[in-house]
C-alpha cells in the first residue's frame, strides 16, 4: 500500500473511534487501548518511513506499537535506542 492510504486509514480509524466511542466503560478502555495501538503503529509506520534514509527499522507488532503508543514519543525513542545499541 501507498503510505499516504495507511496514514489516511489508521486517521479515519482513529477518528472513528474518537466520535463514536463506547457507551460501556468496559468496552471504553478496550476501545482507548485500540486507539493507543493504532497510534503506535502510525508513530513506527512514520519512524520506518523516514528513518530508512538513516538505517533505522523497528519492527511493527504488537509488543513495539503497545509501548509506542502507551509511552508516546519517548517511547519510541527507546525503541530506536534498544535497536540499535541493545539488539545491534
Amino acid at each position: 500500500m501507498e503510505h499516504k492510504m495507511v496514514i489516511t486509514l489508521f486517521f479515519c480509524a482513529i477518528v472513528l473511534l474518537l466520535f463514536v466511542g463506547t457507551p460501556l466503560k468496559p468496552i471504553r478502555f478496550f476501545g482507548y487501548g485500540a486507539i493507543k495501538l493504532m497510534i503506535g503503529a502510525l508513530f513506527l509506520f512514520v519512524l520506518n518511513a523516514i528513518g530508512t534514509s538513516f538505517n533505522i527499522h523497528v519492527p511493527i507488532n504488537l509488543l513495539t506499537s503497545f509501548i509506542s503508543g502507551f509511552l508516546g514519543i519517548p517511547g519510541v525513542a527507546a525503541l530506536v535506542i534498544i535497536q540499535k545499541y541493545i539488539l545491534l
